[in-house]
């Protein structure tokens, strides 16, 4: 976790702060610490991801994939909720996918993933934590947004360099990072509460 000061009265830095999703101890020494040291949060982005294509037996994979991808933002949404709230523009991003859409046939094809049951199944989940959230806080002006940042160079489908650039289709992070910096920024805030897609625009999911 990284917690950017940019309050006139501290200096602007960034500070890495230990957070496991899956360990509520962490989560609540992560979330005591903002709180003792900033006093309030504007941006939560939930990232924290698993594949869960590999690794164990389908159950197996399902409960990692799911305490990672779904309940680790849960509670991790729970516990700075309280700092969100005392900022007066608080926006809290959730990092979906495109694979947990599942509101057309078409949408269903094409996120086929051979063994991602768990992680299709996880984002799907997520979305609905999104819209669970918008609908429990919106009132109280605190934003909320489940964000497909496109398809990254990452390790969350593999470790070898194949995987790592999705077989050649996928893009270096930076772009994603801007787009979830348009949202931060309030260009997205008449569709808070909605899948947003940075290839696609605002989703039915």
């Amino acid at each position: 976790m990284l917690i950017r000061a940019t309050n006139p009265s501290l200096s602007t830095s960034i500070t890495p702060l230990h957070l496991d999703v899956t360990d509520e101890a962490s989560i609540a020494a992560a979330a005591s610490f903002v709180g003792e040291h900033f006093g309030c949060l504007d941006v939560l982005i939930n990232n924290a991801a698993v594949g869960g294509l590999t690794g164990g037996s389908l159950k197996e994979r399902m409960e990692s994939t799911l305490a990672t991808n779904v309940t680790g933002p849960a509670l991790v949404s729970s516990a700075f909720r309280p700092l969100l709230l005392k900022s007066p523009s608080p926006r809290s991003l959730f990092i979906s996918s495109g694979a947990g859409i599942a509101s057309r046939a078409s949408a269903m094809k094409a996120h086929r993933l051979p063994g991602g049951e768990p992680y299709c199944v996880s984002k799907a989940a997520l979305n609905m934590l999104v819209v669970q959230e918008h609908l429990a806080y919106g009132d109280q002006g605190l934003k909320v947004f489940a964000v497909s940042p496109g398809f990254v160079i990452s390790n969350l489908r593999g470790e070898d360099e194949d995987a790592r650039n999705g077989w050649g289709k996928a893009e270096p992070g930076e772009a994603s990072g801007l787009f979830n910096l348009e949202i931060v920024r309030g260009t997205w805030d008449e569709h808070a509460g909605k899948f947003i897609s940075k290839d696609r625009g605002v989703q039915e999911w």
